[in-house]
């Protein structure tokens, strides 16, 4: 009996700074003794749970079912624990696999080498058993193996989600710099936008905040277009119930209103790419779309307004971005009457020029950037 098996305990992966939305998104979706760390949430899940938080959640990158867990004080003792897993119980010598490590102050100080001991144990496993080993691929394989190894504490686990959750399917044009899908779900959840107003994106780009608010109020699971998931390779995968649980939360979606979510961007060719990655996803097409410069709005009153604004970072850094701060707080204060600003910043420098006084500022990081989403109330 594998380790979850016996304590039905997961951890689940999330972006650092988002680990508390993650956790409540978690307990929505099922789970149970739900406890944060840093870039991740412990909890407990039944089978039908686990199949729900892959299909459903928005705010996790990948949910990790430890297999073993041991003391690991050299790479011998790593690779003599992980080839007595019984590897052929999860996929077979015809398939393909890759393994991601991550280890902290321990006597291995070395993620790539330990990827590459564990890599080789469950080769040399296979080709021991059945004189045939499973190719290495590093993208999209059949299965990803997790390893961690944390004060000479190792635990293996094998990913339940088969790859990044944050890869929805529906983004295939990105844009200059687009935000993450999880860092635009998360803007979602802390504007608590619930569809009593409609929803307006200033600059949105490739569209990824008018797509995960479309998914969010439609109720459209996360994973809706992944094809597989890794809990499919666990030994004790129910297939009928897998089934229900789709059936189940594909059952809840709805559909919007017209005109409840818009948004326009100064750029012909990133509004093109919304269209593309919007038109992917159920009710895509109900999303209003136009080319428009922001200032040359009439105006926007009582609307949630959400923004991703450039920030200087692989972006031109001539612009006089300054001025064009100034101009977003003035068209907030003239034209956006009763309505609720969600405004992001990659670089927090910014927020001095809009001119507004924020309702809150939170931190969210996003690609490396220690940004801050900022609420403004325009009355």
């Amino acid at each position: 009996m594998f380790q979850y098996q016996s304590n039905h305990r997961f951890f689940a992966q999330v972006p650092e700074g988002v680990e508390e939305l993650a956790g409540q998104e978690l307990v929505e979706l099922g789970a149970e003794r739900v406890r944060t760390s840093y870039r991740g949430v412990y909890f407990d899940a039944g089978t039908a749970d686990l199949y729900r938080i892959n299909y459903g959640a928005r705010l996790v990158t990948r949910v990790l079912a430890p297999l073993v867990t041991f003391r690991c004080h050299s790479p011998g003792t790593l690779y003599k624990k992980s080839k007595e897993i019984p590897w052929e119980e999860f996929f077979s010598a015809d398939q393909t696999f890759a393994v991601f490590a991550n280890v902290t102050q321990s006597k291995m100080d070395h993620s790539r080498y330990a990827a590459l001991r564990l890599k080789d144990a469950v080769a040399d496993s296979f080709r021991e058993r059945f004189d045939k080993r499973p190719s290495v691929k590093r993208i999209d394989p059949d299965v990803w193996i997790g390893l961690y190894i944390d004060h000479d504490n190792a635990t293996i686990s094998l990913d339940t989600s088969g790859g990044s959750l944050h890869r929805r399917g529906y983004r295939e044009q990105g844009g200059q710099a687009p935000m993450q899908e999880i860092t635009a779900a998360a803007v979602i959840r802390l504007s608590e936008w619930d569809g009593s107003k409609p929803l307006y994106d200033l600059m949105c780009g490739s569209g990824t905040l008018l797509s995960e608010a479309l998914m969010t109020y439609c109720r459209i699971p996360g994973a809706y277009k992944r094809k597989r998931f890794g809990f499919q390779f666990l030994p004790d995968y129910d297939d009928p119930l897998w089934l229900a649980v789709k059936q189940e939360l594909d059952g809840a979606m709805r559909e919007p209103a017209e005109g409840l979510i818009s948004g326009s961007d100064l750029a012909g060719e990133a509004l093109a790419s919304a269209r593309r990655n919007l038109i992917d996803l159920p009710y895509g097409d109900r999303v209003g779309l136009r080319v428009a410069d922001f200032r040359s709005i009439r105006e926007l009153r009582d609307r949630v307004i959400l923004c991703n604004p450039p920030y200087g970072i692989r972006l031109d850094r001539e612009k006089d971005l300054g001025s064009f701060y100034g101009d977003l707080g003035d068209f907030l204060k003239r034209k956006c009457l009763g309505s609720w600003a969600f405004v992001y910043f990659g670089n927090r420098e910014w927020i001095a020029h809009v001119g507004l006084k924020p309702s809150w500022k939170k931190p969210l990081r996003s690609g490396g950037l220690d940004g801050r989403l900022v609420k403004y109330e325009i009355y």
